[in-house]
């Protein structure tokens, strides 16, 4: 959704133009991936964080644009909604000490944006659902105004011809309709980018969305949407049917839905997964790049179409010095702190590449629809989850507690990140964090599940959940990680 576009009105021809662009760029695609010089730079590692502003009763405040005017820094970006911005940190070394840069430039940068945002009685909270959301947030009055999302809402719609229905089970089960796509805003994430030698890339894919239930799990931040407790990470569910086009038993072919797990494990590259995207989905916003960049072609057709579909891993080509394929990590919430969010993120780049020497094998003993099954479990159930995974018989998964392959799972993480040349302090450092929440059985979904049921124990549920985010801003600022805050329910 990032790119700018000049062009909200589309014809006939621009899609077709648009469409053989494609096509074009993935033959040629190809044959740059095959170039020896490819991907021959310095490995390293970028982030994106998603934050929400609200008031000082924990509700939301529509004000991102003011904001981001007065702190004039490139580095901020407006996001769907008027209460959400979003931080683009510095791209790192991977070897070294990657995690603690992003930590102490995380801090730096949002207690700039803190000064700012103070001024206007508004607050930062990394949160990947804010608790004190209404439905009346999530309409079109809260859009930021800026063409891109404009004309994304409009063409989404436009495919789908009614409202989009969000259906989610929980204690309370949640169904409500939207009609438009600002209910997908709703979401704020930690989007982790990670370069890889070229010869691994396809491993290291495949790898992270083995793991990825495991991550999900641990990282479990959006429990409560609209006053209700749902899944521990209820953004996968509402970010799939919020965006969802499709009309069920409209006709007899059901086109996926372009908020996915995937398809199927990577065979013999990273370009199988470009090529899928383009067979699969119809182009949505066929706006047209008429300059070329050198010496690499941009791709920009290629890539304005990746972003128009979301998979919860996805591959984000790059022209700048040799051209290199990089891995978008797009499932880890925003919060609970800081350094939650990195250890979350050293977590699933080290099970990335710990289990990528053996993704082959495993991958032929796990069938494609048994990870997609566990990343549904862990999402709903959190550190309750159980899901399949080869224990006694490697030919044949059998349910298990997900928190009883996670202990297994932690060693590979940091075998997989002292590969990667990053110092042996980091990495005991922010597994530990992992560690500590693993043995706490908490995690910041637990948190806000079980401290909102203790506050609505004598209040109403409108006034708990502003309580519950007053709580969690204090603890979020005190950047203690979420296993060390205060458990309100004992």
């Amino acid at each position: 959704m990032g790119t700018n576009i000049s062009q909200t009105e589309f014809c006939q021809a621009d899609f077709i133009e648009f469409q053989n662009k494609l096509f074009e760029q993935l033959e040629q695609l190809k044959l740059l991936l095959q170039h020896p010089t490819f991907g021959q730079d310095t490995l390293k590692l970028g982030a994106e964080l998603e934050m929400y502003l609200v008031d000082n009763l924990g509700n939301v405040s529509s004000n991102n644009l003011k904001i981001l005017q007065q702190l004039d820094d490139e580095q901020f970006q407006p996001e769907l909604n008027k209460y959400n911005i979003e931080l683009n940190l510095s791209a790192v070394a991977i070897a070294g000490k990657p995690f603690s840069s992003l930590v102490n430039e995380i801090r730096d940068k949002t207690k700039k944006l803190e000064e700012i945002a103070r001024n206007q009685q508004t607050n930062i909270v990394p949160i990947g659902i804010l608790p004190t959301l209404k439905k009346h947030h999530l309409d079109s009055d809260n859009m930021t105004d800026m063409p891109r999302y404009h004309c994304l809402s409009k063409h989404l719609y436009q495919q789908r011809g009614e409202n989009f229905k969000v259906n989610i089970n929980g204690k309370k089960p949640l169904s409500v309709d939207f009609n438009d796509i600002c209910a997908e805003g709703a979401n704020t994430s930690f989007q982790v980018h990670l370069m890889t030698k070229p010869e691994k890339l396809k491993d290291i894919f495949n790898a992270a969305q083995l793991t990825l239930p495991f991550v999900t799990a641990m990282a479990g931040n959006s429990g409560i949407f609209l006053g209700k407790s749902l899944w521990d990470e209820t953004r996968i569910a509402l970010f799939k049917q919020s965006l969802d086009i499709r009309l069920r038993d409209e006709v007899q072919w059901q086109q996926p839905t372009r908020v996915n797990f995937g398809h199927g494990w990577l065979r013999e590259s990273i370009w199988e997964f470009f090529a899928e995207a383009v067979a699969l989905h119809p182009p949505l916003i066929p706006f047209c790049q008429r300059t070329e960049e050198k010496p690499l072609p941009s791709f920009h057709e290629l890539s304005m179409h990746l972003g128009t579909i979301w998979p919860w891993h996805r591959p984000v080509y790059s022209s700048e010095g040799n051209g290199h394929v990089r891995i978008e990590f797009r499932a880890i919430p925003a919060g609970p702190t800081s350094i939650d969010m990195v250890a979350n993120a050293a977590f699933a780049i080290g099970l990335a590449v710990g289990m990528s020497e053996e993704i082959n094998e495993t991958i032929s003993l796990m069938p494609f629809r048994f990870a997609e099954y566990n990343f549904y479990r862990a999402a709903q159930y959190g550190l309750a989850a159980k899901i399949l995974w080869p224990t006694e018989n490697k030919y044949q998964p059998k349910e298990i507690e997900i928190t009883t392959v996670i202990s297994k799972m932690i060693p590979v993480a940091k075998a997989g990140l002292i590969s990667l040349n990053i110092d042996n302090e980091e990495v005991n450092y922010f597994l530990g964090i992992i560690e500590q929440r693993l043995a706490n059985k908490v995690t910041g979904a637990i948190w806000q599940k079980k401290t909102l049921h203790t506050f609505e124990q004598t209040m109403a549920t409108d006034k708990a959940c502003e309580k519950l985010v007053q709580v969690y801003l204090e603890n979020s600022r005190s950047c203690q990680p979420v296993a060390q805050w205060e458990q309100l329910w004992k």
